[in-house]
């Protein structure tokens, strides 16, 4: 099937001005001339055969034409919107957006960033710092780093590093304690996550006291 040769500057005029409600406003946006965009749209509704507009003294009104080809040109000009800011100094960038948990961003990740940029300089790396659990879909990641056994439904996990469950107290209390049992007898506190306490006294074969 043939298709019409429609200049795009004609389309993304009836884009701007679909979406600005206004030849005026969208020849400030396109910056050019009210007239031009007149005689754009002139010449896009002579090419498909039909008006876009009703032209009204409260403004321009979409046509039933209009109404169905506005969001398919407005969901176009972005996605190639998109994929152009993704290019940087004439290279083209992908994005990779790593969701993090900030103890582990300060604490290993940052400091290697300049080390991997230089390794991918075609990669954008956003990060998001939180210590939620993994919604990659909800969040929009690409990867999300968490620390924990890997047992998230729906995901792939890859382990990274295995690092110490150490507990830490002031060196007075340090040196009344004996036995993982004498923990017991303290106020214990947590991190964000409620588990790593029972972890800890599950691995020292005690039995894990309710923490609060």
């Amino acid at each position: 099937m043939d298709r019409p040769n429609i200049p795009l500057n004609a389309l993304r005029a009836f884009e701007v001005a679909a979406r600005q409600g206004s030849f005026t406003r969208a020849a400030i946006e396109l910056r050019v001339t009210q007239a031009a965009v007149s005689h754009q749209l002139i010449a896009l509704e002579e090419l498909l055969g039909t008006p876009l507009f009703h032209r009204t003294p409260k403004g321009l009104i979409l046509t039933d034409e209009g109404t169905a080809l506005h969001p398919i040109l407005t969901q176009s000009f972005d996605r190639i919107g998109n994929i152009l800011d993704r290019f940087l100094d004439g290279r083209y960038q992908e994005t990779l957006n790593v969701g993090v948990v900030t103890t582990f961003a300060t604490g290993y990740l940052i400091e290697r960033l300049p080390d991997f940029q230089q390794k991918h300089p075609g990669v954008n790396l956003r990060l998001f710092t939180n210590n939620n659990r993994v919604d990659i879909t909800k969040e929009g990641l690409d990867i999300a780093i968490r620390f924990g056994e890997g047992l998230w439904p729906g995901l792939q996990a890859t382990p990274l590093l295995t690092t110490p469950l150490t507990p830490l107290c002031s060196p007075d209390i340090g040196l009344s304690l004996k036995t993982p049992q004498d923990l017991t007898n303290h106020t214990l506190f947590r991190s964000y996550r409620s588990d790593e306490w029972e972890l800890w006294f599950q691995h020292a074969v005690t039995a894990c006291p309710k923490i609060t």
